[in-house]
C-alpha cells in the first residue's frame, strides 16, 4: 500500500468520528513511559509512582530506565554515565552558533532550540545519547556567555545533574544541591501526551531523525500555555515581599479575573503529584543551603492562594501545581529564572527521546485528519475584475 493509500484508509477510518477541538481526551499512543491520573492525582513513570522514583533515582538511572524499562546494575549505570560523559562537551560549530546567538542576546530557549539542532546525525541510540547529554551543557555554555564569560568544560568526574550546576558556576555542587536538581530532573522526566511529546513523535512518526524531533518539542515547549509559567509563579512571591500582604495582593488579582500562576492543572483535578514531591525537596534543600525566609514566606503564599481560590471559584478544587514548587526549588539552586525553562527541557529531554524510541517501534504515521468549513464552489475572478 501506498503514501496515498495509506492516507485514504486513515480518512475513510477518521470520517467515522467527531471533530474534537485540541483533540482533548483523543487516545494517539499505547506507552510504557508514564500514565498520568488526573482524577486521583497519580503519575506513573515507567511504573514507577512519582513519589517513589524523584528522591531516589539519580537522573541517569531515570534515562536508563525510560529507555530500557529497566534498572541498570552497578556495572551498566557505570557504563552508561561513561556513554554520557563521551557526549557532553560541545562540538566547535555548536560554540560558535551560540556565540553568534549571545551577541544578539535572543532568549535561552531559541538559543537551546538552534544549537540542539546541530547534533549530528547518526543512529537513534547516537542522537538520543547527544541530545541528553548536551541539552544541559548546551544552556550553562549559552547563559556564561550572556554574561560576558567563558563556557565552563563539563567534568568527567561529576554526574549529569552535578555537570549541569558546575557549568553554570564553575564551582562543583553538594550534595544536597546534587540531590536537589536530580529529583527535579526526575520529575518532569515525562508526564504522558504532553505538547511537546506529541510533537517529537509526530516528527519521528514520519520517519525523520531524532534531532528533528527533539528541535520541535523544545519549539513547543517555549509556548507559555505548555512549559512558560514557572517563572511567573515565583515572581508573585516576591511581588507580595512579606506574608501580611500575601491576602490583599491576592485577593486583588481574582477580583480583576486574573489567574494564580502556579494554581490549577488542565489534567489534575486534585493536588498535582509532581507538587508534593518537590515541595519535599524544597523544604530540604531550603532547611539545609537556602533563604528560609523565602522558603516560608512562599508557604504562606500557597496557603492563602488556596483558600482565596476555593472561597472565589468554589466547587473548581483548584490545587497547587508543580509550577510553584519547580520556581521555588530552581530558585534555591540559583537558576534565574531565564533558565526555568529550558532546565524543565533538560529534564523533559530523557522522555521526548524515550517516546521517539517507542514511535519508531510503533512505525505508524500520525495523520490526523481535519474538518474543512470553508467556502465551496467559487469561481475565478480575473485579477482586472476584483
Amino acid at each position: 500500500m501506498g503514501p496515498g493509500q495509506a492516507e485514504r484508509t486513515n480518512m475513510s477510518e477518521t470520517s467515522r468520528t467527531g471533530f474534537v477541538a485540541g483533540l482533548e481526551d483523543v487516545v494517539a499512543a499505547e506507552t510504557r513511559l508514564s500514565g498520568v491520573d488526573g482524577e486521583a492525582g497519580e503519575l506513573t513513570i515507567a511504573g514507577f509512582p512519582v513519589e517513589e522514583l524523584a528522591g531516589r533515582a539519580s537522573f541517569e538511572e531515570t534515562i536508563y530506565l525510560l529507555w530500557h524499562d529497566t534498572l541498570p546494575d552497578a556495572g551498566r549505570l557505570a557504563d552508561f554515565r561513561e556513554e554520557l560523559a563521551v557526549q557532553r562537551e560541545l562540538p566547535r560549530a555548536t560554540l560558535d552558533l551560540l556565540r553568534a546567538v549571545a551577541g544578539d542576546e535572543v532568549p535561552a530557549m531559541d538559543a537551546l532550540r538552534m544549537a540542539a539542532g546541530t547534533v549530528n546525525p547518526g543512529t537513534d541510540e547516537e542522537e538520543a545519547l547527544a541530545l541528553v547529554a548536551r541539552v544541559p551543557t548546551i544552556v550553562a555554555a549559552y547563559w556564561r556567555m550572556l554574561g560576558g564569560e567563558e563556557p565552563v568544560d563539563p567534568d568527567p568526574g561529576l554526574g549529569h545533574a552535578a555537570n549541569y550546576l558546575y557549568m553554570l558556576t564553575g564551582e562543583a555542587p553538594g550534595a544536597e544541591l546534587t540531590r536537589a536538581l536530580e529529583t527535579y530532573l526526575n520529575t518532569v522526566s515525562d508526564h504522558g501526551m504532553n505538547a511537546s511529546t506529541f510533537a517529537a513523535r509526530v516528527i519521528v512518526a514520519t520517519r525523520s531523525d531524532f534531532v528533528s524531533a527533539a528541535v520541535g518539542a523544545i519549539g513547543a515547549l517555549k509556548g507559555p500555555l505548555h512549559g512558560g509559567a514557572p517563572g511567573p509563579a515565583l515572581d508573585v512571591v516576591f511581588e507580595i515581599g512579606e506574608s501580611s500582604r500575601a491576602e490583599e495582593y491576592l485577593r486583588e488579582k481574582l477580583g480583576r479575573g486574573e489567574r494564580l500562576m502556579g494554581f490549577g492543572h488542565r489534567i489534575y483535578r486534585v493536588r498535582d503529584p509532581r507538587a508534593d514531591v518537590l515541595a519535599a525537596a524544597a523544604e530540604r534543600l531550603y532547611m539545609t543551603d537556602g533563604d528560609r525566609e523565602l522558603y516560608e514566606l512562599a508557604l504562606e503564599v500557597e496557603q492563602t492562594a488556596l483558600r482565596l481560590l476555593a472561597e472565589h471559584k468554589p466547587g473548581r478544587n483548584l490545587q497547587t501545581n508543580v509550577e510553584f514548587y519547580t520556581a521555588l526549588l530552581l530558585h534555591g539552586l540559583g537558576l534565574p529564572t531565564q533558565l526555568f525553562t529550558p532546565t524543565f527541557a533538560a529534564g523533559r529531554v530523557a522522555g521526548w527521546t524515550a517516546h521517539c524510541f517507542e514511535q519508531r517501534a510503533a512505525d505508524r504515521l500520525i495523520r490526523p485528519q481535519s474538518v474543512y468549513v470553508g467556502s465551496k464552489d467559487r469561481e475565478w475572478v480575473p485579477l482586472q475584475e476584483r
